[in-house]
Formats: structure tokens, sequence, C-alpha cells
């Protein structure tokens, strides 16, 4: 069994949602389904698939406009939260320790985070990418609380259709595995995100240590997302 989770990123409308859940449940899978999707579509979710957020605030409560708590998102139904996305770095300047806030509260609120690491290819160049890994693990992983997901996104290769050799990812994974085994928080499933699509899924998901897949783009329609789902047992 894998966990394929899709990031909608700042794209869908609440019929989209509608039309890919009414999909989602006619399909045969044992694998995990979670849509992360904008904030304003959490609400409009039924039960045939998992539902997530894209982010959360550092923020229980109080005078923070435009902030959504992690005790609101799972009020509304979510299950789950993205964090520290390459996107919510670069953007917004989201450091380890903003990105181990946020996964703590969400904890806190009984929703499981979705934390990422990866490099750039600044980082990738200067051959600091299992440097950069590892420190992000254990610098954004909470040490204790409730279950956790590790996402690797490399992140040079996001949107760029480019993704890393196996041998890449293996070695990233394994990295990633051994770090969270120390931190006492072995078999915290690792998922891989840059440039997932139907005709790469399986391959990828074979990868030593890739307990399933984060997709962007190809998460936003049936045609494209159902084949990467169906694609492993």
């Amino acid at each position: 069994m894998k966990i394929i989770a899709g990031n909608w990123k700042m794209n869908g409308s609440r019929a989209a949602l509608v039309e890919m859940q009414d999909a989602l449940a006619n399909i045969e899978t044992e694998n995990t389904v979670i849509l992360c999707v904008p904030f304003v579509f959490i609400a409009a979710s039924n039960n045939s698939v998992a539902i997530g957020a894209q982010d959360v605030s550092v923020h229980d409560h109080g005078a923070f406009t435009g902030e959504i708590s992690a005790n609101m998102l799972a009020g509304i139904g979510a299950k789950y939260v993205i964090v520290g996305h390459s996107e919510r770095r670069m953007y917004h300047g989201e450091t380890n320790e903003i990105v181990k806030q946020k996964a703590s509260m969400a904890l806190s609120a009984g929703l499981t985070p979705i934390i990422c690491v990866g490099e750039t290819m600044e980082e990738r160049n200067s051959g600091k990418t299992m440097e950069i890994i590892e420190l992000g693990v254990r610098e954004s992983v909470p040490s204790n609380g409730g279950d956790v997901i590790v996402a690797y996104e490399p992140r040079w290769a996001i949107g760029a259709g480019i993704t890393p050799s196996d041998e890449d990812i293996a070695a990233a994974h394994s990295l990633i595995a051994e770090s969270l085994t120390k931190m006492g928080r072995g078999g915290t499933p690792i998922l891989y995100g840059a440039s997932v699509k139907g005709s790469n899924a399986k391959q990828i998901m074979s990868i030593p240590h890739v307990d399933g897949v984060l997709v962007g783009g190809a998460s936003l329609k049936p045609d494209d997302f159902i084949p990467i789902i169906t694609a492993t047992k």
C-alpha cells in the first residue's frame, strides 16, 4: 500500500473537487489517497477521499489576519496538511524552524502533517544535497507527537518536467529514513514529489523507501491522477 497525495496548489473549483471525488469513488485501490486543496474547498469535500490543506498557521488563535489555525482546519474536516512546501519556503521565506512549528500545531489538532524537505538547484550544484536533506529532516520534523509524513521534493525539479535518477531518489530517501530512525520515528512514510505523472509513478514507487508520491499538476484531473493511484497496489 502506498500514499498518493495530490496538491492542487492555487487551482481548481468546488465543481472540480466534486468531479474528482466522484471519479475516485469508483476506483479500486488499497492505496491511501489524499487531496490537499485550497482552504475554501475543504468543507465541500465528502468521505470518498481524505482531504488536506496546503498550509497552516503557527498560531492557534488571535489577531493574525488571513491566518488559518490547525483547529479550524480540523473543524471543517481536514485530516492532513502540507507544511514546508518548496513554494512556501521560496515565496514566503519559511525556515525549518517555522515548518517545525507548523507541524507541531498540526499534530496538536489531530492533523497529520506532510512535511516537505529538499534542495534547490544551487544547493545541488554545490554538492550540498545530502546535507540540506538531513538538516531539513532534523530541524523540520517534531521529535514527539503523533504520526507525520515526510515528502522529499528536489526543489530544482518541481514544475520543470525533470525527474532525478532512480539512484538519486533512492539515496535521498535512504538518508531520510535513516535520519527519522535516529529521531525515534522509524517507519514514517516518505513520499517523493516532483514531476510525478502516470508514466513514471510505478517506477518511482518501486524505489526502496519510497512509500508514495506527492503529486502537483497531475492531481487536478481524474484522467491524470487515477493512473498514478492505480500504478501500484
